[in-house]
């Protein structure tokens, strides 16, 4: 990736296992999320279903293009599941089958303030 500098020690790295299952999503709802705090309460439910309500009407008027994402999915080092996705283009990704293997690299680097 990048160069090391003179006296920088090397990045530590920890290698995660977990599973991917690809699918695909319309352009305009990547912009549709749910936040914890969107259930705290019966009116910010409310408010947010108005978003996603707005999100789905805004996608009427542009052009549908689908996208293909990744949901991963690994256990850490503490016990916890976690979850993320991965933007894989609008081209189908040349893996066999939704659900694949997924490995997650962390490098943890030593932050130079300059």
């Amino acid at each position: 990736m990048g160069e090391r500098l003179e006296g920088e020690s090397e990045p530590l790295r920890i290698v995660f296992e977990g599973v991917a299952k690809i699918g695909e999503v319309m352009s305009t709802f990547k912009n549709v999320t749910l936040r914890p705090e969107d259930f705290s309460s019966p009116v910010a439910l409310q408010m947010a279903l108005t978003r996603i309500y707005d999100t789905i009407l805004k996608s009427l008027t542009e052009t549908p293009r689908k996208a293909y994402v990744a949901e991963i999915r690994f256990t850490d080092s503490m016990g916890n599941t976690v979850v993320f996705a991965a933007d894989l283009g609008e081209s189908p990704p040349p893996l066999p089958g939704t659900r694949v293997k997924a490995r997650i690299v962390v490098e943890l680097l030593e932050d130079r303030a300059e």
